[in-house]
């Protein structure tokens, strides 16, 4: 029965869309791109708050996240605020973020006059490659998605008759479809422009940007930054474990060899004592020789 009330509910928000036209959508519509905070107008608020409350719908599911001015959605509580003015403020925004929100006025549980609906769309950049893989001479694909409501948008339609695009363009914000260097496809059924490129060695740190524009007019952009991964960060163990590992046994090998030397010191000692003898021994024969001498003499 809650499924059933849930669709007949998204039937008459599709419906009113349609009844008011295109225009009065498009002013309520709102781009930005993942990772960012995003504020949502509500138009029909009441002073203080206390009879707001927010929807959230997207595809099958609907979601209650303010009652009253109470955050009541557990799932997202902690990345949702609601404003002075009654807006809702979502923190770090994320593509499963995008649907329809829907502020709601409540006096003594009798709603107050219609409803304001703000659509939201995210942007998001992505790498086919992961940052291991991202070098010189090798090949990326970044995706960049336009997340949106599928109930009430299509990109086929939106492309076509409202001027949506998705531009890939250089830190300069030169559009990249001119450069050769770059392949690039655009798919409407999901929304989704890659760029397809091989990797140069200037090209570390530089930024590539995807924009959305709707009708001549920037709504959002999201980056991708080419990094390399610099030598000390595929080393393993770090250099300063490398350096340290060989000197650890010096100490014991001058230990080893000064004991030798003080053997060979002894060694040496002994060898020197070896010889006063010897020298002595000589010395007493040329003194014998010399006495014998002189005893020869005087006989003669």
């Amino acid at each position: 029965m809650a499924d059933k009330r849930h669709m007949c509910l998204r039937g008459l928000i599709i419906l009113c869309a349609l009844l008011t036209g295109i225009s009065g959508v498009d002013d309520n519509q709102v781009f930005c791109s993942s990772g960012e905070d995003v504020r949502l107008s509500c138009n029909n608020a009441l002073s203080g708050c206390t009879s707001t409350t927010w929807n959230y719908s997207n595809h099958s599911e609907t979601v209650e996240l303010i009652a009253e001015g109470i955050k009541t959605d557990t799932e997202r509580h902690e990345r949702l605020s609601l404003g002075s003015d009654c807006s809702l403020n979502i923190k770090k925004v994320t593509k499963e973020d995008c649907g329809l929100y829907t502020c709601r006025q409540y006096v003594n549980k009798q709603q107050q006059g219609t409803d304001a609906h703000v659509y939201l769309h995210v942007l998001h950049v992505s790498s086919s490659s992961s940052q291991s893989e991202i070098r010189s001479g090798g090949s990326v694909t970044l995706s960049c998605q336009l997340y949106y409501n599928y109930d009430l948008f299509t990109c086929d339609s939106s492309v076509g008759s409202e001027g949506l695009e998705l531009i890939w363009v250089n830190q300069a914000g030169v559009n990249l479809q001119t450069d050769s260097r770059f392949q690039i496809s655009f798919s409407s059924e999901q929304c989704l422009s890659s760029l397809t490129t091989t990797l140069l060695n200037e090209d570390h740190n530089r930024e590539w940007r995807c924009q959305v524009k709707h009708r001549n007019q920037l709504k959002t952009s999201a980056t991708y930054t080419v990094k390399y991964q610099t030598p000390t960060e595929t080393k393993t163990p770090s250099p300063v474990t490398i350096s340290k590992s060989p000197a650890a046994p010096t100490q014991p090998e001058k230990q080893t060899t000064h004991t030798p030397e003080t053997t060979s010191d002894t060694q040496q000692a002994s060898v020197d004592s070896t010889l006063i003898p010897v020298s002595s021994s000589t010395s007493e024969k040329k003194s014998r020789q010399t006495t014998a001498a002189a005893s020869t003499k005087q006989g003669s």
